[in-house]
């Protein structure tokens, strides 16, 4: 008996020395496969750039903080350069720098920062998100966007020392972003007056960490949503009651986000149509509260080009009036200061029309609208940009 257990129990330790010596000889292969695999390329940094450009309000919203790889962050900040943009917006969200309390992790926004002033790009950073320690603990329901008033002052010594940290790299902040829409705003009710309390907490801290700081308040999306409706606020009755609630005294700039949708650019603005020139109307209001002395940033505007989305235009549309907007601003908006594309690129596929909003697909291949920029950025015209003869008679 006791020599079949003997027996039985070396066959279970010959099938468990098969077992592991088949495991490690598969640990060994990949390990031989995965040094077999090209690295990824290094993001070395060049000699200092700058940027060359006849039209200095040319500006492009970028997606780099989602990058893992670093040289897709350089590879990007390349391409902007070389269109002709000498400035982009990106986000830095306080949930990726800040996930636990008073632990730091600037990894990320130290390589972008890097390859922006190694290619002579400036940095607006857009602020926003709220991570998890500083969400509402007793509600059943909060997103990334849900910043109870308990936590103001949490946000601004986040905003105080990433203003610090990069004083003379990044000296624009933008607070928050599109706080009258429900959505980014925690589905909370939407509210002017709180967003100025949010102000007025960032803005003495900011400009004591880095006086040379320009806050800038939000951009605000364009909707006509009424003042009744759960989803947010029409974005001029939301600006009149952030004047009214004094916030103007807390922040020396203002961004603007204004997009086409099917207009054209050159179409006529009115309070109840969402195109292009909406604009116009939000730089009114700033004139009607006298405070037209301060700074105006575009920092989102654009058209869709996608087959799929209601309020997409056909290609050639897109470049038309994507270049129609630029000139506009050039000759009549001396108020702007940069006006800035909607979107760089993504760094993955979103399957959807945002897609079609892209300068760059996933792959870093331009788009036609990137060239129609690059060459308005030169002061070129399309065919010179694309090498092809002008037109009889020109």
């Amino acid at each position: 008996m006791m020599s079949g257990m003997t027996s039985h129990l070396q066959q279970i330790g010959s099938r468990l020395f098969g077992f592991w010596r088949w495991y490690l000889r598969a640990i060994v292969l990949i390990i031989c496969f995965g040094a077999l695999v090209p690295a990824a390329p290094r993001a070395m940094l060049q000699a200092p750039q700058t940027v060359t450009t006849v039209q200095p309000q040319l500006c492009v919203h970028s997606r780099l903080i989602d990058e893992v790889d670093e040289w897709k962050i350089q590879r990007s900040l390349e391409l902007v350069r070389e269109m002709g943009a000498d400035t982009i917006v990106e986000f830095f969200p306080w949930a990726y720098i800040e996930a636990s309390e008073d632990h730091y992790e600037w990894g990320q926004v130290d390589r972008i920062v890097r390859h922006a002033t190694n290619q002579g790009i400036r940095i607006i950073a857009r602020m926003g998100l709220v991570p998890s320690w500083a969400r509402p603990q007793s509600s059943s329901f909060t997103t990334l966007n849900t910043l109870d008033e308990s936590h103001y002052e949490d946000f601004a010594e986040f905003v105080a020392d990433f203003a610090a940290r990069y004083a003379g790299q990044i000296d624009q902040l933008i607070i928050w972003n599109e706080p009258n829409l429900a959505f980014e705003w925690g589905y909370q009710q939407v509210s002017a007056e709180q967003y100025g309390r949010l102000l007025q907490a960032v803005y003495p801290r900011a400009h004591a960490a880095n006086p040379n700081v320009e806050i800038i308040a939000a951009g605000l999306a364009p909707t006509l949503e009424p003042a009744t409706s759960p989803a947010g606020l029409n974005d001029i009755l939301y600006l009149q009651a952030l004047y009214e609630s004094g916030a103007a005294n807390y922040f020396d700039a203002l961004a603007i986000h204004t997009y086409g949708f099917t207009h054209p650019a050159l179409e006529t603005p009115a309070f109840e149509r969402l195109n292009f020139r909406r604009a116009e109307l939000l730089h009114d209001i700033m004139l009607e509260y006298g405070n037209s002395n301060i700074p105006v940033y575009i920092t989102e505007m654009g058209w869709n080009d996608s087959d799929r989305w209601a309020y997409a235009v056909s290609p050639s549309e897109r470049i038309a009036y994507t270049l129609d907007a630029y000139q506009l601003a050039a000759n009549s908006w001396d108020w702007v200061d940069k006006m800035c594309t909607w979107v760089l690129r993504y760094p993955a596929p979103t399957f959807s029309y945002p897609d079609h909003f892209t300068l760059l697909d996933t792959e870093f291949q331009p788009q036609p609208l990137y060239f129609a920029l690059q060459a308005f950025g030169r002061g070129e015209t399309m065919n010179e940009a694309l090498w092809l003869p002008a037109p009889d008679g020109e």
